[in-house]
């Protein structure tokens, strides 16, 4: 009876990725099979010398130098897609950083070009009013004695140009009415007859107020007088006896776009800078960049601007506020968000936390401006024209709507120093003054002719200082006794015999365009002021401007210690040094 063996594949030979069982040749294990090649010729099975078993079994040297050549191929295939993806990266690498360095070099472009710009316009100004005082003189040495009037005698040069010396500023007082010279006795001409055009006296205007810079430039000052970095300079009132402050520049950081905000800690040793997306906080010991916090969960879709950043007074958490309505209070050290506060309808503009770091204000576009609980997330809305109920239960109390608030978006708000007052600027020129406690709307500031951007208050809570679009800023001095009473609750409500809780008493001219932001140093000695003349001004508490610092296109401001931080529209923020020197008032 004849016996027939059939060999199986391995399970680890079906196991190795599809590849095909090795033929291992004729039977080694065990006895041979009866029949079988091994046995033909009459001989017995004999396993080979010093096998003591069953033989291992064997691949043949082609098989096995196939596979390794398969290998070899994957391996090289591999190779060569990693070396193309490197050249791939090197190419993109290589053509961003061109296209950065040609962002760059058109940066560099458009601010010389703006330089150049700079200098034309204002050497074009002071020609046209040496031109006009020459003309004034020769008019004043000769004057007219025919029957018609200059368009100029008439009615003044035309209006709108910054250096006119006839122009009347938005929220300026008026200007005494110009005097008639009247000829002598002999030069009286006969009468008219009734109806005909009486012949014009020439007008000898009075001089306006000295407005610093004015027309000056660094180039038209002594050497004494300025004081130039590379791109920026610094231009001293020549009308004072003595220079009473001297700046430098300290640190520069640059950004990835538009930096809204600047605002130090409370310490003066960091600061935070809000910009697309994005906040930044900087270490002024070493001038590098801490950490850098951004809301992964923010809408995705176009720009999102941090318009406001302000720390908490113990340095621990960044609050920002942004265009997407909400308020993040960031948690530096862990740098996640501590807290998300929302009720507002419109972008955050402005935010200011409480000496103690309990509350913090927020004034939007909506027309609101509102206290939050830190701990708590309740708010409560400062009515723009009535009083706030304190009472409601959900904490937010709803806003008494009038046609005048029609236009009172929110642009600046600050809690006095001793916490019982918030002040708010508005697009509708008012300046109001709320009480923290109650809620109660206490005073409407007026005085400004145009919106109010920023306000301020003095260290000592005894003054608040606003700028506004009319290109002025407004010293008020607060009735401190009166708000005590007030706060006190021995003041009569809504009396039409009560004292002013705040009252103008100071007005800063001399910028030539829109005022965007103002500050006030931690002393109190100075006020500072950014405009979209591009420069920065720096005032004693009377008005008296000091000096005019230029280095940025536009500028937000934040004073600490002999420091000041500025961010603008250049994508760049910087650090100045200040020092009182010693014939400051």
């Amino acid at each position: 009876m004849s016996h027939s063996y059939s060999r199986q594949p391995s399970s680890k030979s079906s196991a190795r990725g599809g590849v095909p069982p090795v033929d291992e040749g004729p039977w080694q294990g065990g006895p041979p099979p009866p029949h079988s090649q091994s046995n033909r010729g009459g001989g017995g099975y004999a396993p080979g010398p010093g096998s003591g078993g069953p033989a291992p079994p064997t691949m043949s040297a082609a098989r096995l130098a196939e596979m390794l050549d398969i290998v070899r191929s994957e391996f090289d295939g591999v190779m060569q897609d990693n070396s193309n993806m490197k050249v791939q990266r090197e190419e993109f690498e290589a053509r961003a950083a061109a296209q950065l360095n040609e962002l760059v070099q058109i940066k560099n472009a458009v601010q010389e070009l703006e330089n150049v710009h700079y200098k034309a316009r204002v050497q074009y100004e002071e020609e046209l009013a040496k031109l006009r005082a020459e003309i004034q003189a020769l008019r004043a040495a000769n004057p007219p004695h025919s029957g018609h009037m200059s368009a100029v005698e008439r009615n003044g040069p035309p209006s709108g140009h910054p250096n006119e010396p006839y122009e009347r500023n938005r929220g300026d007082r008026e200007l005494p009415h110009p005097k008639v010279r009247k000829p002598p006795k002999e030069e009286i001409p006969e009468p008219l007859p009734r109806g005909s055009p009486r012949p014009a006296e020439p007008l000898r205007m009075a001089s306006p107020p000295y407005e610093f810079p004015g027309s000056l430039s660094p180039s038209t000052v002594p050497a004494t007088l300025r004081k130039e970095g590379p791109d920026w300079f610094a231009m001293y009132n020549p009308r004072l006896p003595q220079k009473t402050l001297d700046v430098s520049l300290l640190h520069q950081f640059n950004h990835e776009s538009v930096v809204c905000c600047v605002r130090f800690s409370k310490d003066g040793k960091f600061l935070a800078t809000g910009c697309n997306r994005t906040a930044q906080i900087f270490d002024m010991a070493t001038g590098e960049m801490v950490c850098q916090l951004s809301d992964d969960k923010a809408v995705v879709e176009g720009d999102l601007y941090i318009r406001s950043v302000c720390f908490s007074p113990d340095g621990k958490y960044l609050a920002t506020g942004a265009e997407d309505r909400q308020i993040r209070i960031w948690d530096i050290a862990k740098r996640r968000i501590r807290n998300l506060f929302e009720g507002h309808d419109q972008e955050i503009y402005s935010l200011d936390f409480s000496s103690t770091g309990h509350l913090i204000v927020s004034g939007s576009g909506d027309r609101t401006a509102r206290i939050w609980d830190m701990e708590t997330g309740k708010s409560r809305i400062l009515s723009i024209e009535g009083n706030s109920n304190p009472n409601d239960a959900s904490g937010d109390t709803p806003m008494n709507e009038g046609s005048a608030a029609t236009d009172a978006g929110v642009t600046s708000v600050a809690i006095s120093p001793d916490g019982r007052l918030v002040a708010a600027g508005s697009l509708d020129t008012v300046v109001r003054l709320w009480d923290v406690q109650t809620g109660n709307l206490l005073e409407k500031l007026k005085g400004h002719r145009d919106s109010v951007y920023s306000v301020a208050f003095t260290p000592d809570g005894r003054g608040l200082v606003s700028g506004s679009l009319d290109k002025t800023l407004k010293y008020w001095e607060l009735n401190t006794s009166a708000l005590k009473a007030f706060a006190d609750g021995k003041a009569p409500k809504n009396s039409p015999d009560r004292e002013p809780y705040a009252r103008a008493i100071h007005n800063f001219v001399g910028h030539k365009d829109y005022v965007l932001s103002v500050a006030i140093s931690h002393d109190g000695q100075w006020v500072v002021s950014g405009s979209k003349d591009r420069g920065v001004q720096f005032w004693d508490k009377y008005g008296t401007a000091q000096l005019m610092l230029q280095g940025h296109k536009n500028s937000d401001l934040s004073p600490t210690g002999g420091s000041l931080a500025t961010g603008s529209g250049d994508w760049q923020a910087r650090v100045w040094t200040y020092n009182s020197l010693g014939n400051a008032p």
